[in-house]
């Protein structure tokens, strides 16, 4: 470590006194790292000098520095918020999650999508740019010592490079990252071709740039004698693209004509043919070279005039003449550079968080980076992978059940349970970025009606909502029908309901007939809280909220009107327990004045002809109250049970006034509960809400 500190000057040149002593303080706490001679991964002091060539700020060099991995493994871990803040704290922890994300494989490159889906995972997972910033050099500089490494660490690291980091550096506009990752990821994997390119090139690459800054200068004072203002800049190919180009035009090394290249930005549309006639003048050009794509534009919008010159030497130098507009498209716009290099389809969210960012990184070339350099780029995506490591694009907010979906229509069909990272997990889970999920199918059958319920929070993406109604809607009507019943039986069971009139329910949701309405049902086009609804405000009585009261106790004075009269004396029928939103009627008895009842209780149905008289017409008052309500729950595993459906009511803000939990032989489990509830509408949501947790086998209130 003593030949790195005595280096630290070149880190202290730019800085102020301030920044340089929390750089020397990062430095400090890198010198706590035992050496290893056989660690051949780039030291982060070398990562950080290495970006003072970007003219980096300081918390981007403190981060540099202090996200080298074996910093964690120390036995006592720097708390790097608390001593640097939590900016440089963010960075450190962004750039360690990309260097934990290890699931590129080389197959993904025969996978369609594969490798783009990746390297949106990777931004995905960053919240400040900077750390990509990071990741990219030290990879460059990884790549810089690979020879001390394995032949097979090589060329992973190297196909790696080719397939994710090199588009990435290209995409932030770093041209400088993305031909240096490039060549040296060449140079592992295909070395004969490298040694063959390199050689057949006539000048090394310092003399091609000498070339191209000598035409550069002619141009520059031919064009100043004119009075045109111009922008010229030139960058010689580098032998990876070169090699590209060879293939994709099956053309030799020989036969082509952009070995260097020089771009020329004027101020309007006159001048880009002043100065062709300009370059024609003085060298050499090749005719079937010439392409006018500002008269004939390219497909995606691109405009510029491209032409082949041979300058004094041979030398052969192609030339782009364009304006600064032209050349903005062309950069930002559908048809940037690594638009049309990559040769993949962009959409238009990408290409616009693409050209934010490159806007960031040219604007003010003079300053440091902005310190709130934040990058919203693809953050409202995750990115999964299923058990055999490909890549899912998915919604933020996804489930186990959308990543189903996203693999297979019938994949989510038949879904009954999902392993995220190796543990099951509920169907209603959110997915992050990096997860391994494995779906857990049934070897035949179709979605749950709950799945598209969007309260339950089952399904997040409308395509695969979308499914699983496309599923119900095919099914045959005699199925829809026979499902509608069963799931009005099971609703009307829950809700303590004995009798129910579906002639009123069709009517009450414009059917002509019960089959029509029972298929709706069974289609989803009515779903249970719909039901709940109906249930709550029967057509044949008008709407109240029911009382607060014990079920064995009078009700307090307004909380029962009879014929529309307060204040008469009532009572709850302890054999029913009516509660808020069931359809109730009176009984005169002889001592305890008027008994409320459910009209579906027993005691009423199946009452005497000649005590129908003493039926008398009641309604809840519009006093607001809770009721004791009695449920039973019944699941194969007790454990955790009562914690779990206690976690449930309390969320729900519903009261536990007794309970009871018996455990059977088989570890099967009953849970008898009096709940607290309002109305039956919220009794109904608190019942679907804890049938969905696992191990549940039926939730019903007791009649």
């Amino acid at each position: 470590m003593k030949k790195t500190f005595a280096t630290t000057s070149s880190l202290f040149s730019r800085f102020s006194s301030f920044d340089s002593q929390i750089i020397e303080q990062a430095l400090n706490i890198t010198a706590l790292i035992p050496e290893d001679l056989h660690y051949h991964r780039p030291q982060s002091f070398e990562v950080a000098v290495f970006l003072m060539d970007f003219n980096v700020d300081v918390n981007t060099i403190v981060a540099a520095l202090l996200s080298d991995p074996r910093l964690a493994k120390l036995s006592a871990p720097v708390d790097i918020a608390k001593v640097f803040g939590i900016k440089v704290a963010t960075l450190v922890d962004n750039v360690n999650s990309l260097n934990r994300s290890n699931v590129y494989s080389p197959e993904m490159t025969r996978q369609p999508n594969q490798t783009e889906t990746l390297r949106r995972m990777l931004l995905s997972m960053t919240q400040d740019i900077r750390a990509v910033l990071i990741k990219l050099a030290y990879r460059t500089l990884r790549l810089r010592g690979l020879a001390k490494e394995s032949h097979e660490t090589q060329l992973f690291i190297a196909q790696e490079t080719l397939d994710i980091y090199a588009p990435i550096a290209n995409r932030l506009g770093i041209h400088q990252l993305k031909w240096e990752l490039e060549d040296f990821a060449f140079r592992y994997l295909n070395p004969q071709a490298y040694r063959s390119i390199a050689k057949s090139l006539a000048n090394n690459r310092v003399q091609r740039e000498l070339c191209i800054n000598s035409f550069i200068t002619l141009l520059d004072n031919k064009l100043a004698e004119v009075a045109i203002g111009s922008e010229i800049s030139g960058r010689p190919k580098h032998i990876y693209s070169i090699w590209k180009k060879m293939q994709r035009k099956q053309l030799d090394i020989d036969e082509l004509y952009d070995l260097l290249a020089v771009r020329v930005i004027v101020g309007n549309l006159t001048e880009c043919y002043t100065v062709l006639g300009i370059v024609h003048s003085i060298w050499q050009y090749i005719p079937k070279e010439f392409d006018d794509y500002i008269a004939n534009p390219k497909e995606n919008g691109y405009q510029s005039l491209h032409t082949v010159i041979l300058d004094t030497l041979g030398n052969r130098i192609e030339v782009q003449i364009r304006t600064q507009d032209m050349h903005d498209f062309a950069e930002l716009g559908v048809a940037a550079h690594w638009s049309y290099k990559e040769g993949g389809k962009q959409n238009a969210v990408l290409e616009k968080n693409i050209t934010q960012l490159r806007k960031l990184l040219e604007e003010n070339p003079d300053d440091t980076l902005a310190d709130s350099f934040q990058s919203e780029l693809f953050h409202d995506r995750v990115y999964v992978l299923t058990p055999k490591g490909n890549l899912v694009d998915l919604i933020k907010g996804s489930t186990p059940l959308d990543f189903a979906y996203a693999i297979h229509s019938d994949i989510g069909h038949r879904c009954r349970g999902a392993k995220v990272n190796g543990r099951i997990m509920p169907l209603t889970c959110t997915l992050k970025s990096g997860d391994r999920v494995e779906i857990l199918n049934a070897k035949a059958g179709g979605p749950n009606h709950n799945w598209i319920d969007p309260h339950l929070g089952y399904l997040k993406s409308s395509r695969a909502i979308s499914k699983v109604k496309s599923w119900f809607k095919n099914q045959q009507q005699a199925d829809n029908i026979a499902t509608g019943k069963n799931i009005l039986d099971k609703e009307l069971q829950r809700l303590g309901i004995k009798l129910a009139n579906l002639n009123e329910l069709a009517k009450h949701f414009h059917f002509s007939d019960n089959d029509k309405l029972l298929e709706a049902i069974g289609r989803n086009d009515i779903n249970h809280r719909q039901l709940a609804a109906f249930f709550k405000v029967p057509e044949l009585e008008k709407t109240v909220v029911v009382p607060k009261t014990k079920a064995s106790v009078a009700p307090a004075k307004s909380m029962i009107a009879v014929d529309g009269i307060d204040n008469i004396l009532t009572s709850f029928a302890l054999c029913c327990k009516p509660v808020q939103g069931d359809a109730i009627i009176g009984y005169i008895s002889h001592h305890k004045g008027i008994t409320v009842h459910r009209q579906d209780c027993e005691n009423i149905v199946h009452l005497a002809s000649e005590k129908q008289a003493q039926l008398v017409s009641v309604a809840w008052s519009q006093q607001k109250s809770s009721f004791a309500v009695p449920i039973s729950i019944n699941a194969f595993n007790g454990q955790n049970l009562l914690g779990d459906v206690s976690s449930i009511l309390a969320q729900a803000k519903v009261h536990i006034s007794n309970a009871v939990l018996n455990t059977h032989a088989d570890f099967s489990a009953t849970l008898e509960l009096t709940i607290q509830v309002e109305n039956i509408n919220q009794l109904s949501q608190v019942l679907s809400k804890i049938g969905q947790l696992p191990h549940i086998t039926d939730v019903k209130r007791k009649i």
